[in-house]
This record gives C-alpha cells, sequence and structure tokens, in this order.
C-alpha cells in the first residue's frame, strides 16, 4: 500500500504531465499556423510522450491499489515571439517538470516508499533526455539565428521525429 500522501503528490504529477501534453499540443498548433510543419510534428511526438507518461503513473497508482484523482488541466499559453521563444519555454517547462520528479523521489525516499523509488527512476532519466533533447533544439537555433534556409532545415529535420 502506498501512502495517501505519496498517492496524492503522485495525482498532482498526472495533472503535471497532461498539462505538458496541453503545453506541447499549443506549441505545435502555432508552429503549424507558421508554416513549420516540422516543428509541429516534433511538438506532437512530445505531447504524445507526454501523455504517456501520465498514463504510466495512472496506472502506477492502480497497481499500488490507490486512486486517481483527476483535476482540471490549467490552459496553456497559445503563443510565442518565435522558434527559439518557444523551445527556450519548452526547456524551461522541462527543467520544472524536472524539478516535480525530483519532489517526487524525494517524497519516495522519506516515506521508506521503495516501490515507488524504482519506478520513478524511470522519470528520473527520462527527464535527463528531455532536457537534453530540447535544450540541443535551443542552441540550434541560438546558432542558426535569422537564417531562414537554416530554419528550413530544421524543421525538415524536426519533422523526422516518430513516436517511439
Amino acid at each position: 500500500m502506498q501512502s495517501k500522501k505519496m498517492e496524492k503528490a503522485l495525482n498532482k504529477q498526472i495533472n503535471e504531465e497532461m498539462f505538458s501534453s496541453y503545453l506541447y499540443l499549443a506549441m505545435s498548433a502555432w508552429f503549424e499556423s507558421r508554416n513549420l510543419p516540422g516543428f509541429a510534428q516534433w511538438m506532437k511526438v512530445q505531447a504524445a510522450e507526454e501523455n504517456e507518461h501520465a498514463m504510466k503513473i495512472f496506472d502506477f497508482i492502480f497497481e499500488r491499489r490507490g486512486d486517481v484523482e483527476l483535476e482540471a488541466i490549467e490552459k496553456p499559453q497559445v503563443t510565442w515571439k518565435s522558434p527559439l521563444d518557444a523551445f527556450e519555454a519548452a526547456f524551461k517547462h522541462e527543467q520544472h517538470i524536472s524539478g516535480c520528479i525530483d519532489d517526487l523521489m524525494n517524497l519516495a525516499i522519506s516515506e521508506k516508499d521503495h516501490a515507488t523509488q524504482a519506478f520513478l527512476q524511470w522519470f528520473v532519466n527520462e527527464q535527463v533526455e528531455e532536457e537534453a533533447s530540447a535544450d540541443a533544439i535551443v542552441q540550434q537555433l541560438k546558432m542558426i539565428g535569422e537564417s531562414k534556409n537554416a530554419l528550413f532545415m530544421l524543421d525538415r529535420a524536426l519533422g523526422q521525429r516518430q513516436a517511439d
């Protein structure tokens, strides 16, 4: 059995992950409206990943004989100044999610909840990848600056991303 405190924190993380999915869908729509279908595709895949993360936690709560309590999902931002601005926001958001996962892990440690610690280790590792992926695109966008040709090429490259 899992403590109610841990269960509540995991339920909150489901909401964080669902918000992440919404945020990336909003970014996808913004990129699509700016004729950047590759960027839009990258964000759609990211949104689907975040939804999968929420479902992993959803299922884990039930595996531990807990209750899932879904809350309203906050409306995400819907416009950005530039592709760089959007990816900087995505990177900052991934850092926020990493902090949330760290908080969950710290709670699991303090509660001596070894099963949840083992479960959360996947998320700790995943967040390292998530941050690195978003930051790599931020750095590429900074490198290309105002070059429309380079933006076009990056858009084509990002459009190759497929769901795992």
